[in-house]
C-alpha cells in the first residue's frame, strides 16, 4: 500500500533501470481522474494489447476506443522493449476483480482464483500494456520481456514491494487472458532474481531503438533552442536548426567555385597577354598581374568558413 509515485519520480527509477523511456504527449496530466480516485496502489499489472505496429498500439494505449476511453494503461512496453509513458493517474486498464487477489497482492502470498468482479482495479494498480497479438503464437522478443522486467523491478524497488506485487490481468479478473505467451509465475521469478541481485541499474542507452532517420532528424532538425553559434546566424534566430551550418557552408563553397573560376580565366588573360610579344611593358604588366590576383585571391580562414 503506498500513494502512487509522482510523474518525475516514476520516469526517473524506470530509466535508472536502465530502460529507454518514450514521453508521449501530455502524459503527466492524461488521466481518467474525474471517474475516481487514483492510490492507495498495490501492485503493477501486465496486459497484451491484441494489436500489431508500436506507432498504432501506442496511439491506442493512449487514446482509448469509442466505448472505452484512454489513457489505457500508464506505460506501452513496445516489441523493441522502449517504455511508452501514455498516462499518469486513474487508468482504464485493470477493470473490476476479485478482492481476494487484492489482499493477496497486498500481502504477497499465493494468489486465490480469481472468481469475483467486485474490486476497482484501476485505482489500486499500475498498468503496462505489452505490444502483442496474444494468440499464443505472436512472440515476446526478450528485449520486450527484459523491459517488463525491468519496470516491474523500478517501481517494486521504489515501493520496497516483492514479486508478488506484480500480476497479469488474467489473475485478477474472471475470463481475462492476457498476457498471453509467457507465465507470469516465470516473470515473477525473473523479477525476484533482479531484485535479489542487487546488481547495478544498466545505463540506459539513449540510442536504443532509433532507426537511423529517427537519429538524423534528431540531430538535424532540432530548433533554435540550442542557441546559434557565433558567426552562423544572428543572435535568438528561432529559425536555425544544426542543418543551417550545412546550408551556410554550401552557399560559401559556391562562392569559394566562383572565385577559382573567376582567377583561372583571369590567369588565362594574363598568359596569353604575355604570349602577345616583347612590346608589352613589363613593368606595366607585373601591376595589373598583382592587381587581377588581388582581386580574386581566396582568402580561407577560421572567419570565413
Amino acid at each position: 500500500m503506498a500513494p502512487p509515485l509522482t510523474p518525475a519520480t516514476l520516469l526517473s527509477v524506470l530509466r535508472a533501470e536502465g530502460l529507454t523511456v518514450v514521453e508521449v504527449g501530455n502524459w503527466r496530466t492524461h488521466n481518467r481522474n474525474h471517474k475516481g480516485p487514483w492510490g492507495p496502489v498495490h501492485g503493477v499489472m501486465i496486459h497484451h494489447t491484441v494489436t500489431r505496429g508500436s506507432a498504432a498500439t501506442v496511439d491506442l494505449c493512449r487514446r482509448g476506443h469509442s466505448t472505452l476511453p484512454g489513457p489505457l494503461c500508464h506505460g506501452v512496453i513496445t516489441k523493441d522493449g522502449r517504455v511508452h509513458l501514455v498516462g499518469y493517474g486513474r487508468a482504464n486498464h485493470a477493470g473490476m476483480g476479485d478482492d481476494d487477489v487484492l489482499q493477496a497482492v497486498i500481502a504477497e502470498r499465493a494468489l486465490p482464483p480469481d472468481n469475483e468482479a467486485n474490486t476497482d482495479g484501476n485505482r489500486h494498480f499500475y498498468g503496462f500494456e505489452c505490444e502483442n497479438l496474444g494468440d499464443g503464437e505472436d512472440p515476446w522478443p526478450e528485449a520486450q520481456l527484459r523491459a517488463i522486467e525491468k519496470v516491474s523491478a523500478a517501481i517494486c524497488r521504489h515501493h520496497g514491494w516483492g514479486p508478488g506485487s506484480i500480476i497479469g490481468h488474467l489473475e485478477w479478473q474472471p475470463g481475462k487472458v492476457d498476457p498471453r505467451g509467457f507465465s507470469m509465475q516465470t516473470m515473477r521469478g525473473r523479477i525476484a532474481a533482479r531484485l535479489d541481485s542487487n546488481q547495478p541499474p544498466e545505463q540506459e542507452d539513449p540510442m536504443a531503438g532509433m532507426s537511423n532517420a529517427d537519429i538524423c532528424k534528431a540531430v538535424w532538425t532540432t530548433d533554435g533552442v540550442v542557441g546559434v553559434p557565433d558567426g552562423w546566424g544572428a543572435p535568438g534566430n528561432t529559425e536555425w536548426k544544426p542543418a543551417s551550418i550545412l546550408i551556410d557552408m554550401g552557399k560559401r563553397l559556391r562562392t569559394v567555385e566562383a572565385q577559382q573560376a573567376a582567377q583561372a580565366a583571369t590567369i588565362d588573360k594574363l598568359v596569353d597577354a604575355v604570349a602577345a610579344g616583347p612590346a608589352a611593358d613589363l613593368d606595366a604588366l607585373k601591376a595589373e598581374i598583382r592587381a587581377a590576383i588581388e582581386s580574386v585571391v581566396i582568402r580561407i580562414d577560421a572567419d570565413s568558413v
